[in-house]
């Protein structure tokens, strides 16, 4: 039903009127002919009712206003925590590490808090939660984040065993830190692994401000970690004529105890437990990487409703390749008998073993950076023969993958460039120097490669097995064979018609053979995953564990002087170090679609 005869619609009947029957109606009414009372109803109904428009205006700024508060939060977390932790790595400036420590004392129970709120909330309220991210937190990232988390764990013991002996003389507060993160740890553990996948439908903005509180709260733990990482590798001998010929790691552990000279451990002990929690010291900083990814995630997520549709159940299967891990599990075990060998060479203090051990350290990078480049190139050569579709969808999740494998990897090219250079300008005298170059360039290389390679695989769509044939229990088929076999009198014609069981074979055999092709495919993919996964992981063990073959190799410290090259590496390296453990979360990705 409509006004104008030329625009014929039901618009009076939905109770929507249109345009031109507003305009009837307004030119009817000047005219003095009387509207129907209903007519007139639904377009004074329409006129009065607030427009659509303005009410997608309003919750679009209530929902800005969300993003902008917990942005600030986060900002402003992390500007203070920056400020803190930079002032506390140097010795000219008086802040002291309890400082820094009663901050995030604060910030890890106002994130606790937090948390345990949102659990008690979204488990008394079930339409907290209607929607859940099918791509956010897959079980392996879960998994990692909880190995990660109890390592954090024990570290904490560890630290609490050992500053304890301290007490008689030191600040309580560096006690109590250890003991309040290892609570964070527990409950923030067990938040992730219950509710990454939520997409928050009630409080969104108190959602989105404590998700940005917890972001920001891994963040400012992630950067004091990596502040003492990079201040105990990079500690500047006593006799400053010569920066070169650092032991930072035998300073630190000689030095950890919290307290000065003056203040003695009153238990036996304490030197074990430095030992041992320094070096669980890197598990501490991914987790605390992990913990940041996902909380974003979580934060895109809030109000959104998800795409049931998209989620594809994807199976692990070890017998799917085989090729890929053997050769990988092999790099990684030859990798890591060059590292412990040069590891222990350097920090007994051998110098004239330091050049051996250094050139085999070189070699083995070229070699696993290499091999790691022509399997990337075997895997886009496969991806041009592939004809899946590229995944378009809304995915947060794979949006921030993608930023922070090539945000990360521009750690590591920013230290593969500064040594580029320093060699080139040097003229690469030596060895060592043209292997370091080679090293460096090869380095570039394989980062490019290997992002182009997951950022395509994170965009196909999984592969689908094919449906089963089923022409013979088809009843439309079968009623179709029953027809032509009733109707068709002549013998001639009953040859030339099709027999079933030679239709089902050809099909059987065609959808066989599309199979068998498309499996070449899966398996070579599979391979170059797991070879790569195995790759990035004794890559990230390396720095990681203390190889700093930047500051053993004297050439780039020389040319840019030490300083200038330090704050190069302590910037660069532990975003290197993320890059490699993060490639492998996004590489068992691609692994599950193939």
């Amino acid at each position: 039903m409509c006004l104008n005869t030329g625009h014929p619609c039901c618009c009076l009947t939905e109770g929507n009127p249109c345009e031109p029957c507003r305009m009837t109606a307004k030119e009817t009414e000047s005219e003095g002919v009387p509207i129907p009372s209903n007519i007139s109803s639904a377009i004074n109904t329409f006129e009065h009712d607030p427009p659509i428009a303005s009410i997608t205006e309003g919750k679009e700024r209530r929902r800005n206003w969300g993003w902008v508060v917990s942005g600030i939060i986060c900002v402003n977390v992390l500007m203070l925590g920056c400020a803190l932790s930079s002032g506390m790595a140097d010795d000219n400036i008086k802040i002291k590490t309890s400082d820094l420590q009663i901050y995030l004392i604060i910030l890890l129970l106002l994130t606790t808090i937090w948390m345990i709120y949102y659990s008690i909330f979204t488990l008394r309220n079930d339409n907290a939660v209607v929607y859940q991210d099918a791509h956010a937190g897959p079980v392996w990232l879960r998994g990692a984040m909880v190995l990660f988390g109890l390592l954090s764990i024990i570290m904490d013991i560890f630290k609490i065993a050992s500053y304890v002996g301290y007490l008689h003389c030191d600040s309580g507060v560096k006690v109590a830190f250890p003991v309040v993160q290892l609570v964070f740890l527990v409950v923030q553990t067990y938040f992730f692994w219950i509710h990454s996948k939520d997409c928050m439908q009630i409080q969104k903005n108190i959602t989105r401000c404590g998700l940005m509180l917890t972001l920001s709260t891994n963040l400012v733990v992630w950067m004091t970690a990596v502040t003492e990482e990079s201040v105990h590798q990079t500690i500047i001998p006593d006799d400053k004529s010569n920066y070169t010929k650092l032991t930072g790691r035998n300073l630190y552990i000689q030095k950890a105890g919290y307290g000065d000279s003056k203040c003695k451990c009153s238990h036996s002990s304490c030197s074990i437990f430095k030992e041992a929690y320094y070096y669980l010291y890197p598990f501490n900083i991914e987790y605390s990487l992990f913990a940041s990814a996902m909380a974003y995630v979580m934060w895109k997520n809030v109000g959104r409703v998800a795409d049931d549709h998209a989620h594809h159940d994807l199976k692990f299967r070890v017998r799917d390749s085989f090729i890929g891990p053997v050769l990988g599990v092999l790099l990684a075990i030859a990798g890591l008998a060059t590292f412990i060998v040069y590891e222990m060479t350097i920090i007994k203090g051998e110098e004239e073993k330091t050049d051996h051990v250094v050139m085999m350290h070189f070699i083995m990078n070229i070699v696993i950076v290499t091999t790691m480049s022509i399997a990337c190139m075997i895997g886009s050569a496969v991806y041009r023969l592939d004809q899946r579709d590229l995944n378009s969808d809304k995915n947060p999740t794979r949006s921030l993958d993608v930023g922070l494998l090539v945000g990360a990897s521009l750690g590591q090219i920013v230290i593969n460039y500064f040594t580029i250079v320093a060699m080139i300008a040097t003229k690469v005298k030596g060895t060592l120097n043209k292997l370091n170059l080679a090293w460096a360039f090869l380095m570039v290389i394989e980062l490019g490669l290997q992002n182009f390679f997951i950022i395509e695989g994170l965009h196909r769509e999984p592969f689908h097995e094919a449906p089963p044939v089923t022409v013979l229990s088809n009843p439309y088929v079968l009623q179709l064979g029953k027809e032509l076999s009733i109707s068709s009198l002549d013998d001639s014609d009953m040859e030339k018609k099709p027999s079933p069981e030679l239709t089902e074979s050809s099909l059987h055999s065609h959808t066989d053979g599309h199979q068998s092709g498309l499996s070449w495919k899966r398996r070579v993919l599979k391979d170059v995953c797991a070879f790569l996964v195995m790759g990035n992981i004794i890559l990230w063990i390396m720095p990681a564990f203390g190889a700093r073959p930047q500051f053993d190799h004297d050439t780039e410290s020389e040319f840019y002087n030490f300083k200038t090259w330090a704050a190069v590496v302590n910037v660069g390296l532990p975003f290197g170090i993320f890059y490699r453990m993060h490639s492998v979360a996004s590489l068992f990705e691609v692994f599950m679609m193939s």
